[in-house]
């Protein structure tokens, strides 16, 4: 594959030609740098856990400690499962499929794409599909 060069401050846009390399490229760093971030960040929660062997002999304070702790692993768990989540938009963007909406096949919007980048469904089928949940939850 061809080395890409971004510009500092790149965007998509839509005047180019959809998925074209370099949006291919924005998105790729784009999601290796979020990857990075999630990683470093359950790296440092795993020192300060491994480092916070405090034995507190106050039962409030264990407590509020156990809680803290409790949180802060089950955010750690939802990175976890994003950075899987990261690994498969990096393979649909080895395979050319990223960008292109799972249920329908339409490009999916940059705008969405930039915000979300591991986005699967156009915006018009994720609110379809949030109907559908809706709907079947409130049954």
């Amino acid at each position: 594959m061809a080395k890409v060069t971004l510009e500092d401050g790149y965007v998509p846009s839509e005047n180019e030609p959809f998925m074209n390399e370099r949006q291919r490229e924005y998105f790729r760093r784009k999601l290796l740098t979020w990857k990075g971030e999630i990683l470093r960040e359950a790296q440092d929660t795993l020192t300060a856990l491994q480092s916070e062997n405090e034995n507190h002999p106050d039962l409030a304070d264990r407590a509020s400690s156990e809680t803290d702790r409790s949180i802060e692993l089950r955010a750690r768990d939802r990175q976890r499962k994003l950075t899987g989540k990261i690994d498969a938009a990096l393979a649909r963007l080895a395979d050319g499929s990223y960008g292109y909406c799972e249920e329908t096949g339409e490009p999916i919007s940059l705008k969405r794409l930039d915000a979300r980048p591991i986005a699967t469904l156009s915006l018009e089928a994720q609110e379809r599909h949030e109907r559908r949940e809706r709907v079947h939850r409130d049954d």
